[in-house]
């Protein structure tokens, strides 16, 4: 034991002493405006802090103010990191994907999801991301929106209704979960679906721990569950693989069965662990991300009593015009323009995600300053979600900003932008709108603890879980 702590302080020391070099050598470089704090730890814990006290944005506008409106340097995670804001720092990134910048995770996402920022420009990884993309088109989409109304009716019945007070962030997360599960895979058994769900919430703790392996950690616990995760998903796909082979399943019920049965351009299909492995990509994409937003617009409506009579009289007239027992449909979910706007104003002032890392792949100039191969970049929506240029009165909550032509290009991002769009963004649109629907139709609703923040570890989510006591709307 005594030889483990003398390797790993030596390992430390080494690892301060190079990070010192280097983060003096920067110095001299052509950067950004901006400070990189302390050696190691840079300006990482006052990164992490804001985020846990509900003020995400604040790193950013702090610094925004202080030197420059376009770009800033800092250092995050142990590495030299520029800041891209605004609407020209969001184009550029977006529109130079895979030229001049690729997609960047922290050491802790890479050890937990088991990938490298170089599969990511890959052809394959590529071809995968086409085939998911085309598997999740409005087109083909538009046959999922009657088991998402047919679902959405049993789980606010089982989960909600005769209920005083619910607590709406763990529900939604097991609602988002669980439809993520039937949609993807078909995968309905209880005990199953158990089985996976419990590991996930280990999971996103150890995201952005510190990058430490060890027994105990947040990181070591979060490894193991995303390893359990893939090997009972890759189980799965064995499986229905199978079932397709002896005519049990069919090529077209879900995604899964879509992925197993598609080819690329080039004839040649993916391999089950790939399967599983994207399989599990989708699920983290379509689980907490909606899981935010859902729980963030149950807020806003328990705050702003007249735009839940806005959300509410639009969906009471599309549940009026329909037949008894017929499921919502494609044209019901174009009517629904307010509950929409109303959910795009929610992700303006409450992203899910606090943002996203890119990585230089050449040396290049940006906006007067030389941004070198290796550098980390970061991009944060509220750099224009809270700019009073693209959005007069930032802080006030005006869905009328979503109607016509909307928000300048690159100035509502969070879904991303070019070609790094979410590839999900028209599903989580479908899901959200008819999770609105079932829950304004049956409830108005109070929150039981009036000043509750909103806090990101790593994604947004209420600090109490948010309470809110139901009141039924009459039959």
């Amino acid at each position: 034991m005594e030889i483990l702590y003398t390797s790993l302080l030596g390992f430390f020391l080494l690892l301060v002493i190079y990070l010192f070099y280097n983060h003096k050598s920067s110095e001299n470089a052509n950067l950004p405006p901006g400070k990189t704090g302390f050696p190691v730890i840079g300006e990482t814990l006052e990164f992490l802090y804001t985020g846990w006290k509900g003020h995400s944005e604040k790193f950013i506008s702090d610094r925004i103010a202080k030197y420059s409106s376009n770009v800033f340097k800092t250092s995050l995670f142990g590495s030299l990191f520029v800041v891209f804001c605004g609407v020209n720092g969001h184009r550029f990134l977006f529109s130079n994907e895979n030229k001049l910048v690729r997609v960047w995770f922290p050491r802790s996402i890479h050890k937990i999801f088991l990938q490298s920022t170089e599969a990511f420009s890959t052809e394959e990884a590529i071809n995968g991301r086409k085939l998911i993309q085309n598997l999740i088109k409005p087109v083909g989409l538009q046959s999922h929106i009657g088991l998402m109304d047919t679902f959405s009716h049993w789980y606010f019945v089982t989960y909600w209704e005769n209920k005083d007070m619910v607590l709406v962030f763990p529900l939604a997360k097991h609602y988002t979960f669980l439809l993520a599960c039937r949609l993807l895979m078909s995968v309905e058994d209880p005990n199953l679906i158990s089985l996976l769900e419990e590991p996930f919430g280990v999971l996103f703790k150890g995201t952005f721990s510190v990058p430490i392996d060890l027994p105990g950690t947040p990181l070591n616990r979060a490894m193991k569950a995303a390893s359990f995760i893939q090997k009972e998903l890759l189980v799965i796909v064995k499986q229905r693989k199978t079932d397709l082979a002896k005519g049990m399943a069919s090529p077209t019920q879900d995604i899964l069965s879509h992925m197993l049965s598609t080819s690329d351009d080039n004839g040649n299909f993916m391999d089950e662990a790939d399967i599983a492995n994207k399989i599990f990509g989708l699920l983290v994409g379509s689980h907490d991300n909606i899981t935010s937003v859902c729980t963030s617009i149950v807020k806003y409506l328990a705050e702003l009593p007249e735009v839940y009579q806005g959300v509410y009289q639009e969906q009471l007239g599309i549940a009026k015009s329909k037949a008894l027992g017929e499921l919502l449909n494609w044209e019901d979910m174009q009517k629904m323009k307010y509950s929409w706007n109303v959910a795009c104003e929610v992700m303006r002032l409450e992203p899910p995600s606090p943002g996203s890392f890119r990585e230089a792949l050449t040396d290049f100039a940006y906006n007067g300053f030389s941004i070198p191969k290796g550098c980390k970049i970061y991009w944060h929506p509220q750099s224009t979600h809270s700019n009073h240029e693209y959005f007069p009165e930032p802080q006030k909550f005006d869905p009328s900003r979503f109607e016509g032509s909307g928000p300048p290009p690159y100035a509502y991002v969070p879904f991303g932008g070019g070609p790094r769009m979410c590839p999900g963004k028209e599903f989580a649109r479908l899901e959200i709108l008819v999770f609105m629907h079932h829950l304004v139709k049956r409830f108005r609703w109070e929150k039981l603890i009036p000043g509750e923040k909103t806090v990101y570890t790593p994604l947004a989510n209420p600090e109490k879980g948010l309470p809110i006591r139901l009141f039924p709307h009459e039959a």
